[in-house]
């Protein structure tokens, strides 16, 4: 799925949406959460009504420094950055309370630090090695039937899933989701 730009949807736009909604939706994850949502009278048990709310929740554009210039995939997934590409600078990676320093192939998430146009950003927390209909699902249960903070256990990792909403007479929009890296509590890692 390439960027969006941030004016309406072209045609081509909606149908690449759609296909991607239509794929993510077969996947046994995503069904898993459907279903789930639906239990918790969160969603529509029609397939049609819950892909209409995932394309509000996830792709309608709304303002972050222009009119419609993101929409909550590009900024979670996506980055909004068109331009100056190359720029980010790298400073490592961050395990808070963790008790080996080498990040290992078993590691399913990482906080780096990076700076981005001679700024720095504190921490970002991101997954490894994992899909993306898992982060699209997971992001999706938490934003839906969770609350801002969502605190988990995620394979020996104690997670903060955190989910910001951008409210709207239409339905809710994706401000941000991202999981915090919080404590690392399987120490046989090695």
């Amino acid at each position: 799925m390439g960027a969006m730009d941030g004016g309406s949807h072209h045609l081509m736009e909606r149908q690449e949406v759609s296909r991607f909604l239509d794929t993510i939706m077969a996947t046994p994850v995503m069904q898993y959460v459907h279903k789930y949502l639906v239990e918790k009278d969160k969603v529509k048990p029609d397939a049609y009504e819950f892909k209409k709310m995932l394309y509000q929740m996830w792709f309608s554009f709304y303002r972050r420094e222009t009119q419609n210039d993101t929409c909550g995939f590009e900024h979670v997934f996506l980055g909004e950055s068109k331009e100056d590409k190359g720029h980010v600078d790298y400073k490592g990676f961050l395990k808070p309370r963790s008790h080996h320093e080498q990040v290992t192939d078993e590691d399913r998430i990482l906080s780096v630090q990076l700076g981005w146009k001679g700024e720095v950003k504190d921490v970002t927390t991101m997954f490894i090695g994992t899909s993306p209909e898992f982060e699209f699902a997971l992001y999706t249960l938490y934003f839906q039937a969770g609350d801002e903070n969502n605190v988990v256990m995620i394979d020996g990792y104690e997670v903060d899933i955190r989910c910001y909403k951008i409210r709207s007479k239409y339905g809710d929009k994706v401000g941000s989701c991202f999981p915090e890296l919080l404590t690392e509590h399987n120490d046989d890692r090695s």
